[in-house]
């Protein structure tokens, strides 16, 4: 059994373990658990990754939802996926239309899969999911940004007495649009998880990472999508630095473990 598993969650909390890159788990006061965009390969080279032994044996921790932000292979992993359901059989996935469509050609069961997107509502046990988008279907050509391959998005997570942005894959002006930012922060989100990175192009800089954070009202603010690829990885505390003194408190997460917030 899996320590996250065994965590007690009081009420009006939330638990969340960190796995590296964008891979968390969720935990309710009631023990429903939610992984996010699992990732975790066995085959790991150590020219490409900083870890060699994935942070999960999927078949260990106890799984009711996966939620999955996009189809790129670090999102969704359908070696882990596969995994995970066959070592759960109650455990229902939930994405975008193309995780969707990729989990039914890795022979996940029809009934175990729902498709979601931008603007749509979902439940998932005690949590209802909200999701967003975070790259425009369309693009954003006045920032020279094109249509993305697939659908993105960013969830709010709503316990009923807290709510938790993931952000997904974001594209880098993400702070700059109104039109992004509002449905997100009408939600009133607590604390959110964010992917950025100090020069990639694709996503939020640091600087723009604290401007959503900062933007959204949020009171506690973490990163994401490091600390698994040699090559995409970054210094936390250097994000961390850029979160003003009156804005989001910024919360590193170690490696594969758990904090409960608040």
């Amino acid at each position: 059994m899996h320590p996250f598993e065994d965590l007690i969650v009081p009420d009006s909390s939330v638990a969340i373990h960190w796995f590296g890159q964008s891979s968390f788990g969720l935990k309710t006061p009631d023990g429903t658990i939610i992984q996010i965009d699992p990732y975790f390969p066995h085959d790991r080279p150590v020219k490409q990754f900083i870890h060699a032994q994935p942070p999960l044996d999927e078949a260990t921790l106890q799984t009711d939802f996966v939620v999955l932000t996009h189809n790129h292979g670090d999102h969704t992993c359908l070696e882990s996926i596969n995994r995970i359901q066959l070592a759960h059989p109650q455990a229902q996935f939930v994405g975008p239309p193309e995780s969707a469509e990729a989990m039914a050609n890795a022979n996940v069961p029809a009934r175990r899969i729902r498709s979601v997107t931008a603007g749509e509502i979902a439940t998932l046990g005690p949590i209802t999911l909200h999701p967003l988008w975070a790259k425009p279907p369309k693009g954003v050509p006045q920032d020279k940004i094109p249509p993305p391959d697939v659908q993105h998005l960013g969830f709010v997570f709503d316990t009923g007495s807290l709510r938790v942005y993931l952000s997904g894959d974001p594209i880098n002006t993400f702070a700059d649009h109104e039109s992004l930012l509002k449905p997100i922060r009408d939600l009133a989100p607590d604390l959110g998880l964010m992917t950025n990175h100090p020069t990639e192009g694709e996503f939020p800089f640091f600087e723009g990472s604290a401007r959503i954070a900062t933007s959204l009202g949020l009171k506690v603010a973490a990163p994401a999508h490091y600390d698994c690829f040699v090559q995409r990885t970054y210094d936390p505390h250097q994000w961390a630095k850029h979160l003003q003194a009156a804005g989001p408190h910024p919360l590193i997460i170690a490696y594969n473990q758990s904090v409960l917030y608040p």
